[in-house]
């Protein structure tokens, strides 16, 4: 099939229907395109796909800038200033400063906490394929909540600033006579210091490049910093009120934040297990582990090799033999992008540690459509999978699959696997090619002819990033995971 051809029963396709039974016979009847072997020799497609407008950068970045992520940072942001305001007008005390930080710090954990995230998923993405497109893309972009836990962050740490400020010169002014202790004013500048590092460590750039320094700096420093505010709070409740202690903390709202906080971040660990995998070697550059259980749709597991080091997060999906034995079990793709994912390929583990419930991720807003393009590189195809165990709630689905030699990367199974998710998958051999290729003619090709209504990309920060943009500048509704998304 050559890539430039349109189908012609999907030319003048309008009723739903109609262009889902189009769509579905147009992959059964298609077989698997290596578009390198085409592109890389000279001809009218290598003109179409290597000359193309789309290599062409457009001037405004704003399709990328101004994602949702930002947009709800930029909320949260906004949010503390009308408190900050409201504060500074009717409430100047400590008391009220202290609630916000804590507050803020509570919203902080809660909007990565496994339960809270999970919640948010299944609420947005169980309305109606049938309502209006523009409101399940909307739903969609709920895999961007990370603004709000960005947001918190940085205003937890403001409002914190204001508090040691107004503690420190309450302290300076009358140091006899304020209800500020020596104690607490320490506690409070360790605090203080602690925050900042937990900060500063996740600066986009600093996080990149040193992911486990800013893992375990996150992770403990949090740790440290509630259960030095709680100390801090029982402190000062019995220097501030004249009332007994109990009572007082009893109506202090930030000392509830903190305890909430704190179970925030235990629940998870209660559910700390160690699991037997089984590897599969798939190449050098490639893994499949096999772990016990069952997993939902479009849903993530974190796995460790030492539960108190760095933790790696992984999307699943199930195991189509599975169905057939008593055991059912679940896989996951691993591939080298690091130094851990180096060393669990080099020595396939036979145990790893898991913590928590399982997340959901973004492949669960998929199912929000009934017609995508599923774009992925590279071991980006292990979410695609999660679609096999979903045939009766999955949308209909063009795939187009960007890697180096996959037979020999990722093994005759996972081949035959891609093949049962899209009878004729696109797949982008770039070992044929000599180097990766432009997808976004492609891309652009198979959406306006199959009418799609999202592109959906899994691929590396960069490339997800470079896609989106060049695709929705042009009117195409894309999505994929960005940075802390």
């Amino acid at each position: 099939m050559e890539i430039t051809e349109k189908e012609s029963s999907l030319s003048n396709i309008s009723p739903l229907a109609d262009v889902e039974k189009a769509w579905l016979s147009h992959s059964a009847s298609s077989s698997t395109t290596y578009i390198p072997d085409e592109i890389c020799t000279p001809s009218p497609t290598t003109k179409l796909y290597l000359e193309s407008p789309f290599f062409e950068r457009i001037p405004s970045r704003e399709y990328i800038f101004w994602t949702i992520y930002r947009q709800l940072f930029s909320v949260v942001i906004i949010a503390n200033l009308a408190v900050l305001i409201w504060i500074l007008v009717c409430d100047r005390s400590i008391v009220r400063v202290a609630d916000a930080a804590a507050a803020n710090f509570l919203a902080c954990g809660l909007a990565r906490q496994p339960l809270v995230v999970n919640g948010f998923f299944i609420t947005l993405c169980s309305i109606h394929k049938s309502l209006p497109i523009c409101l399940r893309r909307t739903a969609a972009k709920i895999y961007q909540y990370g603004g709000v836990h960005s947001g918190c962050g940085i205003a937890s740490l403001l409002w914190y600033v204001a508090l040691v400020v107004l503690m420190t010169r309450e302290f300076c002014i009358a140091p006899t006579h304020t209800v500020i202790s020596t104690l607490s004013l320490v506690l409070s500048h360790v605090i203080l210091v602690l925050l900042l590092a937990i900060i500063g460590v996740s600066y986009p750039a600093f996080r990149v490049r040193y992911h486990n320094t800013f893992e375990l700096t996150h992770r403990y420093c949090t740790w440290v910093v509630i259960a030095l505010f709680l100390a801090l709070l029982i402190i000062f409740a019995k220097t501030v009120s004249s009332q007994s202690q109990s009572q007082y903390l009893l109506h202090f709202p930030a000392f509830w934040c903190v305890c909430i906080s704190a179970l925030a971040v235990i629940q998870p660990w209660t559910r700390l297990r160690k699991i037997t995998v089984r590897a599969e070697v798939l190449s050098s550059h490639a893994l499949r582990l096999h772990l016990p259980g069952s997993t939902g749709f479009g849903k993530v597991i974190s796995l460790s090799r030492n539960p108190l080091r760095d933790w790696h997060s992984f999307a699943t999906f199930s195991d189509p033999e599975s169905s057939q034995n008593v055991d059912s079990s679940f896989s996951l793709i691993v591939s080298r992008a690091g130094d851990w994912t180096s060393s669990i390929i080099a020595n396939p583990p036979t145990t790893l540690y898991t913590r928590g419930q399982k997340t959901y991720g973004f492949t669960r807003v998929m199912r929000l459509f009934h017609r995508i393009v599923l774009v992925a590189t590279g071991s980006g195809i292990g979410p695609c999978l999660a679609f096999l165990a979903e045939k009766h709630k999955r949308p209909s689905m063009r795939l187009l699959w960007q890697t180096r030699a996959p037979a020999r990367t990722y093994g005759s199974e996972v081949l035959e696997l891609v093949h049962r998710l899209d009878p004729g998958p696109m797949i982008v051999d770039t070992d044929k090619c000599g180097r990766r290729v432009d997808l976004v003619p492609m891309i652009a090709d198979i959406y306006h002819e199959s009418q799609a209504e999202m592109v959906c990309v899994i691929s590396n920060q960069r490339l997800t990033e470079e896609v989106l943009y060049r695709l929705r500048s042009r009117g195409i509704a894309a999505m994929g995971p960005l940075f802390d998304s």
